[in-house]
């Protein structure tokens, strides 16, 4: 079903998610969980959300909308892939109707999705190209960068107050919690760490590579300048991003 033009988003995502209720407010908080895996930031936050529509039946009507008519098209599959996943196992939603607006790829994403047919299958003879592999590998890349420019995010204001590359070295999640409180931060390191299945206990290692190995004092500044070369990268991408979509929609 087409979502209702009175439904569109004209503002922010966070202005339409705090006003919804009941079903619809569930429906907002799902889409929370879903993220550009390039920016690592959710959809809400990036106002990627067009509009979001539940009948008196519980169907779900969601659109998606992106900061350019071309961005990638397998970013966008998994958005659009796991915002119909989270909005289906809402609470009270019956049916979603999840799709993507203005791209290029639209069409591809919305069928293969609606029919969970994954990337490739959803691609195959379409004018959009043939997809050579499914996203899981390129998912976990994403979470490893995530990892990364997470790291630099806890670390550097550690260090800022004090902290040695001697003590960075030793830390461990719980003694950077002591030290610095329970951050947004630091929840979203622990996350993308048990995503990636790293250990991330309050007696585990603060400073890890992405396979988990711990980072010795030796290697600490250049993992460190790599962690926040990722960082830089990922606010770089994403105030480019924020810009075109304002352009774009007048967000």
């Amino acid at each position: 079903m087409t979502v209702l033009s009175d439904t569109r988003v004209l503002g922010s995502n966070a202005d339409a998610a705090a006003a919804a209720t009941g079903t619809t407010a569930r429906v907002w908080e799902a889409l929370r969980t879903v993220r550009d895996p390039e920016l690592d930031t959710d959809v809400v936050s990036l106002d990627f959300v067009a509009a979001v529509e539940v009948s008196d039946d519980g169907v779900a009507h969601v659109s998606l909308r992106l900061p350019t008519y071309f961005c990638a098209p397998n970013f966008a599959f998994l958005m659009v892939a796991d915002a119909h996943d989270v909005v289906s196992a809402a609470a009270g939603v019956s049916r979603a109707d999840v799709v993507l607006i203005d791209h290029f790829a639209s069409d591809a994403i919305n069928t293969g999705v609606a029919a969970r047919a994954g990337f490739v299958n959803s691609m195959a003879g379409t004018e959009v190209g043939e997809a050579v592999a499914e996203l899981d590998e390129l998912r976990r890349t994403f979470t490893e960068r995530a990892l990364m420019a997470g790291t630099d995010l806890v670390v550097r204001p550690l260090m800022r107050e004090g902290a040695t590359p001697e003590q960075v070295a030793a830390m461990t999640l719980g003694e950077a919690v002591a030290l610095s409180g329970a951050s947004d931060d630091l929840r979203r390191l622990r996350t993308r760490r048990r995503e990636l299945g790293i250990p991330s206990d309050d007696t585990d290692p603060l400073v890890v590579d992405p396979t988990g190995r711990t980072v010795g004092v030796d290697a600490l500044p250049l993992h460190l300048r790599k962690a926040r070369s990722y960082q830089v990268g990922v606010d770089a991408n994403t105030s480019i991003c924020r810009g075109q979509l304002a352009a774009r929609y007048g967000v």
